[in-house]
């Protein structure tokens, strides 16, 4: 009887399980019984993992096999298994010494010749098993660079079966022959999934950032400054105007003017695109915010996670730390913007299905953009809307007043008028220019947030503003009485001073007047308080 064992990593969402692969050899007819609550693609490996250790030179044992998953109570899905498994069978039949195996955990899959071909979640995994006190770990070559972020890891990226056993045995390790070059790597396959990228609006954008700036925005001061206090305090935007007025350019220009992802952040963003089958090949660390605008077709699934099995990440998770962008918002399903309120507040989503219950981050900056009315040309200041006064009501009424309430900053976008089209140097400031002052912004709200569990204006509970950091005496008066009227709710008014505490820190003080307030006032509600709209103008 022989028997061994190696560990590799189950996902649940976001989060790893470490898994422990034993495989036992009895005398008895050649069989492979693979056990554990294995899903379809897992009990499949059996046939890979034969195939693999045949071609690799190795010798499939004669005898009763039994592959075995503890713990046996969690869902094991993917491919991933396959390596473990494999050196495991290795192990028990004596090719690899099993003491060798025991502290090792190996996550990859195995094609029919040998070759070891990535899976999706590397990051995930490598950090589940040095949260379980591992430090080594066997990965695809091609994914080695990303399970290297985890510190205090020892990563081994290998390109098939037969060099593995050459390590773990101390013999010459084969070299592999490259593919043709000029032809692109058949392994990195397994690193995306078909049909997602750049078309479907679920990506960072990366790179693509420094071709949109600021300053290619003609006019619009209010929905700029809108944009600035959004970045700087994490405040959700709704952005109304007429279709050409620039609403989408302006939302997708936001991504660039956030801060750049601290390392913790740039791993949970990393770790969600990488279980979800986005992360790019060749760039294994995220650290720009990223930037996901669903088509309004979008299903409640995929905008905020789900799907047959183990639920996996929507877009709102793949939005984390960076900005969802909703255009032609009214056209959502209304249930489907509905099922954002929660995420909303909480900054995460809990999904629960008959397969387990998982939990993904979810804490992003939304934009959202519509059009007045059904033919986009209704205007307070002119006739040329045809739309009857019902279908305008209907209309507006398909973003629900909860959904609502919970966003901060509400501007009207107006048509660009022909002078400020043709009128050479009316450009605005640049991206770099804004994001340095949301920057600034930013470090003086992590300071006085410092020893709290919170880092943006945005996230501050109403209560501890109240209590803990105070405005300027009487500059919430003019709030206090909108909230009497009725025009803002108790949520509402809390609101308003978390956007006055950015407008606060982007001029540069130490807390908020009646200015700031009558600004916040102004963005929240879209009455005008007789304040001026640019960031340090002068009154």
């Amino acid at each position: 009887m022989g028997f061994a064992r190696t560990c590799s990593v189950a996902l649940v969402g976001v989060e790893g399980v470490v898994v422990e692969v034993q495989a036992d050899l009895e005398p008895g007819v050649a069989a492979f019984t693979l056990v554990g609550l294995p899903d379809k693609s897992l009990t499949e490996s059996r046939d890979r993992v034969r195939a693999a250790v045949v071609n690799s030179g190795g010798e499939w044992p004669q005898k009763k096999l039994t592959v075995g998953l503890s713990p046996a109570s969690v869902p094991k899905a993917g491919s991933g298994f396959d390596l473990a498994v494999a050196c495991a069978v290795l192990g028990a039949a004596e090719r690899i010494d099993p003491r060798v195996l025991a502290d090792i955990v190996m996550i990859g899959e195995l094609g029919l010749d040998g070759r070891v071909r990535p899976v999706r979640g590397i990051l995930p995994a490598v950090l589940a098993a040095a949260d379980a006190g591992y430090e080594q770990v066997v990965v695809p070559e091609c994914a080695a660079a990303e399970a290297s972020l985890v510190p205090g890891v020892s990563v081994l990226g290998i390109r098939s079966l037969r060099q593995l056993i050459a390590v773990l045995t101390d013999e010459p390790v084969p070299e592999e022959e490259p593919d043709d070059l000029g032809r692109p790597d058949p392994l990195l396959a397994g690193l995306r999934v078909p049909g997602t990228g750049a078309a479907t609006g679920m990506h960072s954008l990366g790179a693509a950032q420094h071709d949109h700036d600021l300053a290619d925005v003609v006019g619009q001061t209010s929905a700029r400054t809108a944009v600035e206090v959004s970045a700087a305090g994490g405040h959700h935007l709704f952005l109304e105007g007429p279709p050409g007025a620039g609403k989408t350019m302006l939302a997708e220009r936001l991504p660039a003017v956030l801060p750049r992802l601290t390392r913790e952040d740039s791993l949970e963003v990393t770790a969600v695109h990488s279980v979800a089958g986005l992360l790019p090949p060749g760039k294994p660390l995220i650290d720009v915010a990223p930037y996901c605008a669903p088509h309004h077709s979008a299903t409640m699934q995929s905008l905020v996670g789900g799907g047959p099995g183990i639920a996996r990440p929507g877009a709102v998770s793949l939005a984390h730390r960076g900005v969802l962008f909703l255009d032609e918002a009214p056209e959502f399903h209304s249930q489907t913007l509905d099922a954002l309120r929660q995420p909303l507040e909480a900054g995460h989503v809990v999904i629960a299905r008959s397969a387990g219950v998982v939990r993904f981050p979810a804490r992003f900056l939304m934009v959202l953009a519509a059009n007045p009315c059904p033919c986009g040309r209704f205007s307070q200041r002119d006739s040329l809307c045809d739309c009857p006064p019902s279908a305008i009501r209907r209309y507006q009424a398909r973003m629900s007043g909860p959904l609502l309430d919970r966003v901060d900053l509400r501007v009207e976008v107006d048509p660009v008028t022909r002078a400020e089209l043709t009128v050479p140097g009316a450009r605005g400031e640049s991206t770099a220019t804004v994001a340095d002052r949301v920057r600034a912004a930013r470090e003086r709200a992590a300071a006085r947030l410092a020893g709290t569990p919170w880092r943006s204006n945005s996230e501050v509970p109403g209560r501890e503003l109240r209590s803990r950091w105070h405005a300027a005496p009487g500059a919430m008066d003019d709030a206090e009485r909108n909230l009497e009227r009725g025009v803002l709710t108790a949520r509402g008014l809390d609101r308003v001073l978390r956007v006055a505490w950015t407008v606060a820190d982007l001029v540069g003080r130490d807390r908020p007047d009646a200015s700031d307030v009558a600004l916040a006032l102004q963005l929240r509600t879209g009455v005008p308080r007789g304040v001026p709209m640019a960031i340090g103008a002068p009154a």
